[in-house]
């Protein structure tokens, strides 16, 4: 358990969770590659097979440690119950693309003013082009009391593959109580996900009726339920007819859990404390920029790999791009996200290449299908801007049986078969689907 509570400390979100030992060599030597990809999660995959196809698997490499690559949007079910944690997890051999170049290291230090970077067995890796895709990194001791309250039950998170089981056992056990689910007071990736599993549990709970003994409580430290009105208006209705309790500006604090006590802070009157006591906790943790991002010449000032929001491209190193939750693209961190910005990167390295101006540009598209129930979605999309971007010809602001279907059994077969391939993805990934059910 000391060592699960170890990779929590260090865990990040490039698809991957865990790192087994194997036996195919590390990077020896100093190396160089046309196209270098930082990060084997969804961007880094997805782009390495892009550029597989634009510039042959030889020139091409991928530096990422795990050996064991996730599907990380399946956690929402997997900690409610609805889908198997084994369901969400592939070799990353299987998915990474044929003929390039996998480094089973960890990067250490990126130097863009030499085109190099360092990897954690000290061999140096030089490029050509860079493309950096390693994720935003969890803060579970950013809460006293965490990561070791994991040991103890009654408690889970399904941002990590070593918590979201406990979600779902915590939720079996419940008998009678406060269950408590939480939003911290930093950018997070899948900003619906904390919500998400509060629908579920109260679904659980009345199907099991239990839910006239709980308390569902939401406490999150956004001065609003969801930042899109249009999908927040829906959310608004359902907390209410379901007796949900929502409380906004609490972030959590600390986590007692020989009390089962979660302590929380009013962020609108500082130094203001409220104790929970809970039967259940669903944590969703603090989250920052990825450390070796942050620490180098390519971060802005919080930290974030700093980009050009339409193009993709680095501000100030013209031969660095970037994928996903490690940028700072003003759009929210989802898996929906990295397929529209695919599209667009690829496009603009293609052009780039031929030494000509990127012409497609990124306007900020992401999705997130809110799970309200074990069988309903609402579906929302939307752009830079907050504006709605949707892909069908309904009102996707309602609750519907079909976009649940979509979000538990078709999005995964797209996302292995689909985007890691680097064949699927656009400005609306979701119409995409939309055409190919027409064919």
């Amino acid at each position: 358990m000391a060592s699960s509570l170890l990779r929590l400390r260090l865990c990040h979100s490039t698809g991957v969770a865990i790192s087994h030992l194997h036996t195919s060599s590390r990077a020896s030597a100093k190396q160089h590659y046309k196209m270098l990809v930082l990060g084997g999660g969804s961007g880094g995959i997805c782009m390495s097979a892009r550029m597989k196809r634009m510039l042959g698997a030889d020139n091409v490499a991928v530096v990422e440690p795990s050996e064991v690559h996730y599907y990380q949007p399946i956690w929402t079910l997997v900690g409610a119950g609805a889908k198997t944690a084994a369901s969400s997890a592939r070799p990353t051999a299987s998915v990474m693309p044929s003929g390039v170049k996998w480094v089973k290291s960890k990067v250490q230090e990126i130097h863009p003013d030499k085109n190099t970077v360092l990897v954690d067995d000290g061999t140096e890796i030089s490029y050509e082009y860079l493309i950096v895709a390693l994720g935003l990194q969890l803060h579970y001791e950013k809460i006293k009391g965490l990561p070791e309250a994991f040991e103890h039950p009654k408690i889970g998170s399904n941002y990590s593959i070593q918590t979201v089981e406990k979600t779902w056992k915590a939720l079996q056990n419940f008998k009678e109580g406060n269950a408590v689910f939480t939003f911290p007071n930093t950018p997070v990736k899948c900003a619906g996900a904390p919500q998400k599993i509060m629908y579920l549990s109260d679904a659980y709970l009345r199907k099991t009726g239990k839910r006239a003994k709980a308390n569902v409580i939401y406490n999150t430290s956004l001065p609003v339920l969801f930042g899109i009105k249009k999908y927040a208006d829906t959310l608004w209705d359902i907390v209410k007819s379901r007796n949900l309790q929502v409380n906004l500006r609490q972030n959590l604090i600390e986590v007692r859990p020989d009390k089962q006590e979660a302590v929380f802070e009013n962020l609108d009157k500082p130094g203001e404390i409220k104790v929970f006591e809970y039967e259940m906790l669903h944590v969703t943790p603090p989250m920052g920029p990825s450390l070796v991002v942050k620490d180098s010449p390519l971060a802005d000032e919080n930290g974030w790999l700093d980009l050009n929001k339409e193009t993709l491209q680095h501000n100030k190193y013209p031969n660095v791009f970037g994928i996903g939750d490690c940028t700072n693209l003003p759009t929210a961190k989802t898996g929906a996200a990295v397929a529209a910005q695919s599209a667009i990167l690829n496009r603009t390295i293609s052009k780039l290449l031929k030494k000509q101006k990127p012409d497609k540009k990124y306007d900020g598209y992401t999705s997130c299908p809110l799970v309200t129930s074990y069988n309903t979605v609402v579906l929302a999309e939307f752009d830079y801007n907050g504006q709605p971007l949707e892909t069908f010809p309904i009102n996707q602001a309602k609750e519907r049986r079909l976009m649940y279907y979509m979000k538990a059994d078709v999005m995964p077969h797209l996302y292995w078969h689909g985007l890691l391939r680097g064949l699927w993805g656009g400005p609306g990934p979701y119409r995409k689907l939309l055409h190919l059910g027409m064919k």
